[in-house]
């Protein structure tokens, strides 16, 4: 049997109370169908030509959790995925901004209607009228720094060595609004860098630090951070592209807030739990977060997609949960949780998968990400 093939189930790594029992007996085939269904699923996709090397899936709920992986997380040692292993949770990084952004708000100290022009300096004249409220909604029409041809020429040119935050927005070819704010959805990275930049600006602290102190230090997730450069701390799920590994290919900072932060399936659970419960949040601001329209995470969550501030509603045929997806290079990521907070699920792949590089393969994933919702909802 070949590495990528193998087949790791572990119980009970994030909790040993309740289901997890249940977990164990899926390998028997004694689960529930969805429970012996997500399994077939993980190792068929992580079998398939252009698979990942390793997915994990990291279930918690009250009184239990669970962690299965199909692969390993590293194709030179052939280590199976332990839940505490680092990686980049990509795009999974705006909803830790969006996370740190309402609770400074939650606190006073910044409204969801303050403007661009009124909290920073140096910006382009027609982002001014731009709301932080827009910004987390992806409604600015400010466009994505990250498509811009200047952008990726100065990543390839300097992977290691990323400019400071603010200068991110400046590869942006043509800065005009692509519609007036409010008016539309268009999913954008710059939203998330000025998300950043706004919260440093209304506190005078760092945006890593502010992150850390209002977000990773409650929520006790040990294991997160937003570096600025590509080091990841031991043990990692190492990211690949095609036979490369690419895990360290590129520098935190080039993506910072809204792709930066490094995490691992246990906190991420744990994480997503408290941001989909608004356990940090005033209940005004909690309330305003969960105002949705219609918006797909990129790439697309499972079942039918809508936005809010910083988080997505995903209804799928097991249920609604939210949360948030995420994809960047050597990985492709997606956490989501029950209003309550009560069950949630994170699924990792260290592949980078997306409708545009492997529509098929990316067809399975979001199949599994569905399973895997199935899996933490099933009573």
């Amino acid at each position: 049997m070949s590495l990528r093939r193998r087949t790791v189930l572990k119980v009970g790594a994030l909790g040993t109370a309740g289901w997890s029992a249940v977990a164990g007996r899926a390998v028997a085939g004694e689960s529930p169908p969805v429970h012996s269904a997500l399994l077939t699923a993980m190792r068929d996709l992580a079998g398939k030509p252009g698979g990942p090397p390793a997915l994990t899936v990291a279930i918690g709920r009250d009184g239990g959790s669970a962690f299965h992986s199909v692969g390993v997380s590293d194709v030179v040692s052939g280590r199976a995925p332990r839940p505490d292993d680092h990686m980049r949770v990509a795009s999974v990084a705006k909803a830790f901004s969006a996370a740190t952004a309402l609770s400074v708000v939650s606190r006073g100290e910044l409204g969801l209607d303050d403007t661009v022009g009124h909290r920073l300096d140096g910006f382009p004249r027609q982002w001014s009228p731009v709301t932080l409220r827009q910004l987390l909604g992806h409604t600015s029409g400010i466009p994505d720094f990250s498509k811009s041809g200047r952008f990726r020429d100065a990543l390839l040119a300097s992977l290691q060595d990323p400019p400071p935050p603010r200068a991110l927005l400046g590869y942006l070819d043509d800065p005009d609004l692509q519609f007036p704010p409010g008016t539309r959805y268009s999913y954008s990275n710059s939203d998330n860098i000025l998300v950043g930049l706004m919260c440093e600006a209304a506190t005078g602290i760092r945006y890593e630090d502010l992150m850390r102190r209002l977000v990773a230090g409650p929520l006790n997730l040990t294991r997160t951070s937003l570096p600025r450069g590509s080091a990841l701390p031991d043990p990692y799920l190492h990211g690949y592209d095609g036979a490369d590994d690419v895990s360290t290919q590129v520098a935190a900072g080039w993506s910072w807030a809204s792709g930066g932060v490094v995490s691992t399936p246990a906190d991420l659970v744990r994480f997503i739990r408290a941001h989909a419960a608004g356990t940090l949040l005033h209940p005004a601001v909690r309330a305003a977060q969960f105002r949705f329209r219609p918006g797909g995470s990129e790439p697309p969550g499972p079942g039918v997609n809508a936005a809010g501030l910083g988080i997505f509603r995903y209804d799928t045929r097991y249920g609604r949960v939210y949360g948030h997806t995420g994809n960047t290079a050597g990985y492709t990521q997606f956490a989501a949780a029950t209003r309550d907070g009560r069950r949630a699920v994170a699924v990792s792949a260290t592949a980078q998968i997306t409708p545009g590089t492997n529509a098929a393969l990316f067809e399975q994933l979001r199949a599994i990400y569905e399973l895997a919702v199935g899996a933490a909802l099933a009573r």
